[in-house]
């Protein structure tokens, strides 16, 4: 890592998700011995490219990738287990050494089938006003585990409690379908008989995390901490009510795992050169059709879970400075800085306009947010690949330029640069 000092790095999306976090994760968990995952569930799909061999990761985190490292799932997370175990057999199958190297804490709430049916209903209803879910049901889980009516991992100790609350759960849901246009229903008996068919390897998986990583960390060890989807779909902290369902920022990182916030040591953001953002909600930066179309396919641009299209846009400093502030950065990790190889200029939203006033910090009204025009500063392109490049000085000058700008805009030192999808297409910027 970044620092020989610093034990506990939490790694960040600090644009809409999809920036990238999955690569940087295989990249540094290299360098550690313990890589956690601290919110977030089955909808976040981290793609990471292993000589020619693309895995897609969805809940199990990126350092699974490198022999001896333990991953866990903290208690923030909301954990599908089905899912789980289809991508940790699929894992196995491709000789990825996986059974026996993750945890899951106890205290992470379930998200099961009627949770996605719910989710989907739910959405469907919505009509014009859809928020843009995955439909994997992780506001419905989140919903419950606010409402104190969730089954937790550690629940499933008890075979009788968890029986009846899975029945309480199923009548629950149904109540609620019968309200909607939906013939949907949840099967009590199904749900039980589902869920008891793996309860003895789901408890063998049960663990402290929060105790781990506080034993891992007083032996020494070095942790890695990572988020699912980014800064700006924080329930809290972000485009509100297009948003995700938990605190996808760094303060949420220590409370997903179970350890103090004074053990971490540096918060690094991940950011596209360039802006994404999949589903509804406001993109400020979004470009026009065209060059929609062609930054797209430069950049493959389309969800590793969903497969919907992303939409694209320049890069937006209002939103990954007000991310670095919100998360408090210490360095950035910028992906896809290939993707723009070819283009003649670029444009860098430097602040926005909005009822006759300019703007320097991220507004939390979206109806002032929808009104804003970004106020943009263009710098010339380099027009030649950047792929081969591993060192800050194999960057063409006006890439350099380019990235010195984003730093600056953004208030925060550059650490990383990624030029490809390979692992080994990263330069460790020393200056």
């Amino acid at each position: 890592m970044r620092d020989r000092n610093s034990q506990c790095v939490v790694i960040v999306g600090s644009q809409w998700g999809d920036e990238g976090k999955g690569k940087i994760v295989d990249v540094l968990a290299d360098q550690v011995d313990v890589v956690a995952r601290y919110q977030g569930g089955s909808n976040a799909g981290h793609t990471v490219h292993v000589g020619s061999e693309e895995f897609i990761l969805h809940q199990i985190p990126s350092g699974i990738l490198h022999p001896r490292r333990r991953c866990l799932l903290g208690n923030g997370v909301v954990f599908d287990p089905f899912q789980f175990f289809q991508e940790l057999d699929a894992l196995t199958a491709r000789g990825i050494d996986a059974e026996g190297r993750v945890g899951v804490s106890g205290r992470a709430h379930l998200l099961l089938s009627y949770h996605k049916t719910w989710d989907r209903a739910q959405e469907a209803s919505r009509g014009s006003g859809k928020i843009g879910t995955t439909g994997r049901g992780i506001g419905p889980a989140y919903e419950d585990k606010v409402a104190r009516q969730g089954i937790r991992l550690a629940d499933l100790r008890d075979r009788a409690r968890a029986e009846e609350q899975l029945r309480r759960a199923a009548a629950r849901v149904n109540q609620r379908l019968e309200l909607l246009d939906t013939d949907e229903r949840v099967d009590a008996d199904a749900l039980v008989d589902e869920l008891m068919s793996i309860r003895d390897r789901l408890l063998a998986i049960s663990v402290d995390t929060g105790r781990v990583i506080h034993d891992a960390l007083k032996a020494g060890q070095r942790v890695l901490l990572e988020g699912a989807q980014g800064a700006l779909l924080d329930v809290d902290h972000g485009t509100y009510p297009y948003v995700t369902s938990s605190n996808t920022t760094a303060g949420g990182a220590a409370l997903g795992v179970g350890i103090g916030p004074t053990r971490v040591d540096d918060v690094i953001g991940v950011v596209k050169a360039y802006t994404t953002r999949v589903g509804e909600g406001p993109l400020p930066t979004e470009f026009m059709d065209e060059l929609q179309e062609r930054v797209r396919t430069l950049g493959g641009e389309y969800g590793a879970t969903t497969g919907r299209p992303r939409r694209c846009g320049w890069f937006d400093s209002v939103v990954v400075r007000y991310a670095a502030r919100v998360n408090g950065l210490t360095g950035l990790a910028v992906t896809k800085l290939d993707v723009l190889d070819t283009l003649d200029e670029l444009q860098i939203a430097v602040s926005y306009r909005a009822e006759g006033e300019e703007l320097d910090d991220f507004p939390g009204d979206l109806g002032l947010l929808a009104t804003a025009e970004p106020v943009y500063e263009t710098l010339p392109g380099w027009k030649t690949s950047t792929a081969d490049a591993r060192r800050w000085e194999d960057l063409p000058e006006n890439a350099r330029r380019y990235l010195d700008r984003l730093s600056e805009l953004t208030e925060t030192p550059i650490w990383y640069v990624s030029v490809g999808t390979r692992r080994d297409q990263i330069i460790h910027v020393e200056r």
